[in-house]
């Protein structure tokens, strides 16, 4: 019998014993796994240390209570270690798939992506995921035998598909990706290691993802609380979240409204990682995997939301989309963040030079698509503070991002 929290391993687990190797061979590690090796050198990369300064929703500067793409990325990889001890998968791979899944973000959040993919919409767009497989594969350069981290297989096709695969069986793109086609540079990559794009990523990336919707519809919700977009009794037209404040207000009639919203969320965050490991048990049940890859041939994620907590997580996300995302006084500073990205773009379009040397080295009469992409990397590895300095350096007025929604009232300690 195991103890809550014990550690075992099932036999459908990802086994760093049977690891698939690194595109470039490197000798063993005495004391770590690949996968804890994956983790380390993710944690230690210059792209993971920006995420401190990179936007969630909210810009830097509007509160310091808000998560950022690192806090965020740390709420994810705590998720997934839960679902990956409880389901007997590799703790260590679902950790770094988690620490790495947004590494590929732009400054500005999603903001800074779709400016980026108009920018680039002539020489194959701008993906974030395509992006973490640019910087974990050419674009860190940190060590002495190989650009980027060289990362273990499995690690590089939970990267990939986190968002399940990108090609169906028949080889066509899925409908992600049934518009603008694969992005140009996970296919160069794929042709070099195949990463088998139209099968289902491990247990470890499936637990990964999930954990990632779990981890922002909490903190959205939370934020957005605290933003005073929308309050607790707006929540309501959620029947999951209305049955949960129900709940807290039976269990603790007349709780203060800062302790109510930190109840709410970790009750959502509860709910919905009992829910996974409950659902996930009952597919691996029926499929009765013996290998990790019975769960990539399964046709369907077997890591997954009961279908009524898909629902709610659904019904979640249509609130936030509509109360949060495109909300007026978010979506104002979300055009004057594009702004910003398209004016450094335009700039650095018309003169190379301008950027850094390391960036703009080797580009004299070089193809049009090859500048514009690297102008890209560039952009997209820049902070949200990186940027606006960036951007005050060249223009002579530079858009106010400051937005300072009022608070609702949530006290962060005791009068």
């Amino acid at each position: 019998m195991r103890q809550n929290g014990e550690r075992w391993r099932a036999p459908y687990a990802t086994d760093p014993a049977a690891c698939r190797g690194r595109l470039i061979a490197e000798a063993a590690s005495p004391t770590r796994s690949d996968f804890q090796r994956d983790r380390d050198r993710i944690v230690h990369s210059t792209a993971f240390r920006r995420l401190k300064h990179k936007t969630q929703v909210f810009v830097h500067h509007e509160g310091d209570h808000y998560r950022t793409r690192l806090t965020h990325t740390l709420e994810v990889s705590q998720i997934a270690r839960a679902l990956a001890r409880a389901l007997g998968l590799d703790e260590d791979l679902a950790e770094a798939l988690a620490l790495s899944h947004d590494l590929g973000h732009t400054c500005f959040g999603h903001t800074g992506e779709d400016a980026l993919d108009a920018c680039m919409a002539a020489h194959g767009g701008f993906d974030h995921n395509a992006q973490a497989l640019r910087i974990v594969t050419r674009l860190e350069r940190r060590y002495a035998g190989f650009d980027g981290l060289n990362l273990a297989w499995e690690t590089l096709e939970g990267l990939v598909k986190h968002n399940g695969p990108l090609l169906t069986p028949d080889g066509r793109p899925t409908p992600r990706y049934a518009a603008a086609g694969i992005p140009a540079a996970i296919l160069a990559y794929d042709a070099v290691n195949d990463l088998e794009l139209s099968r289902f990523a491990g247990p470890e990336a499936q637990a990964a993802a999930l954990a990632d919707d779990i981890a922002y519809d909490s903190h959205d919700l939370d934020d957005g609380l605290r933003a005073g977009l929308f309050d607790l009794a707006d929540l309501a037209e959620v029947p999951f979240l209305k049955g949960l404040l129900d709940e807290i207000e039976h269990l603790h009639p007349g709780l203060e409204t800062s302790r109510r919203v930190h109840e709410l969320a970790r009750r959502v965050i509860t709910r919905f990682v009992e829910d996974v490991i409950a659902e996930s048990a009952r597919r691996l049940e029926a499929l009765a995997p013996t290998s990790v890859a019975d769960i990539r041939n399964a046709g369907a994620p077997v890591i997954a939301f009961s279908e009524p907590v898909a629902e709610a997580d659904a019904a979640i996300k249509r609130f936030l989309y509509a109360r949060m995302y495109r909300h007026p006084g978010v979506m104002a500073v979300r055009a004057r963040a594009a702004q910003i990205v398209g004016d450094l773009f335009s700039a650095f379009c018309a003169d190379p030079a301008r950027m850094p040397e390391e960036w703009s080295a080797g580009l004299t009469g070089a193809e049009e698509g090859r500048v514009r992409r690297r102008i890209a990397d560039y952009i997209a590895g820049m902070t949200d503070t990186y940027a606006v300095l960036a951007h005050k350096k060249l223009f002579r007025e530079t858009p106010d991002l400051h937005w300072s929604p009022e608070s609702r009232g949530l006290p962060l300690a005791e009068p």
